[in-house]
């Protein structure tokens, strides 16, 4: 029998919570809901979701801060989809710098955001073909950082843990997997964002600037991704598996 999937609402309009919660469930989805980040917090803490969707415009800490929040926490692996009245692209963009995986606006057809949370686990949960390793591992090595592939932790030299949100480490994952290879913009995109890649021409420009500044990966002069113009990205260190070399 499959696992029902558990969404997490977080809006602070009763009536859309309810709405949306009556629609998901009867799509075969279980919903929690909160008002807030104290019960979004406390929702959490009884049981984790497979998705929250977060509404941008909270009364109090708002989505941006409790996304940031939840991307430095025991919960940075749960995929956020974000919601917000606002259409301009600078709030979009804040919103995928957060850590967002998804973006969605107000207003919005309800079987679009089932669309949208059904792409999202999907990815999250499943790397395309073209980026499994070549060997089983649990741990990639390159320069001087170690990728728990199990655990999804980022290690640094001295072992501490660098936070990664979902969309990072699948972009991570696709560079390691591919070194020394010219990556376009269109191929991270598919790679990553599967479907929906066409909706955020920008995410992975966003997404590698991230990226590169959890790596500590100086722009002007790269160590690790290096960018060409008018092709794209290469991962320019060695990358090796727990088993053997890449």
């Amino acid at each position: 029998m499959d696992t029902i999937d558990h969404i997490l609402i977080v809006d602070d309009d009763r009536g859309i919570r309810e709405l949306l919660s009556a629609y998901l469930e009867k799509n075969g989805l279980r919903t929690s809901l909160a008002a807030n980040g104290r019960q979004m917090r406390a929702e959490l803490e009884q049981a984790v979701p497979d998705l929250i969707v977060l509404d941008l415009m909270l009364p109090g800490e708002d989505g941006l801060t409790l996304c940031r929040e939840l991307r430095a926490s025991k919960h940075r692996n749960i995929p956020v989809l974000m919601l917000t009245a606002r259409s301009e692209e600078t709030d979009r963009i804040v919103g995928l710098e957060m850590g967002a995986d998804d973006y969605l606006t107000k207003p919005f057809a309800v079987r679009e955001l089932l669309a949208r949370i059904r792409s999202v686990l999907r990815r999250a949960r499943m790397l395309p073909p073209n980026m499994q390793v070549s060997e089983p591992s649990e741990m990639i090595l390159f320069g001087d950082w170690k990728l728990d592939t199990v655990g999804r932790h980022l290690l640094d030299a001295d072992g501490v843990e660098v936070a990664l949100s979902g969309a990072e480490y699948r972009l991570l994952r696709v560079f390691l997997d591919h070194p020394q290879r010219v990556l376009t913009r269109d191929q991270l995109l598919n790679l990553t964002q599967g479907k929906q890649a066409d909706q955020f021409d920008r995410s992975i420009d966003l997404l590698v600037s991230r990226l590169r500044q959890r790596l500590r990966d100086e722009p002007r002069e790269p160590r690790y991704i290096k960018t060409l113009r008018s092709e794209g990205y290469v991962f320019s260190s060695s990358v090796t598996l727990s088993g053997g070399a890449a």
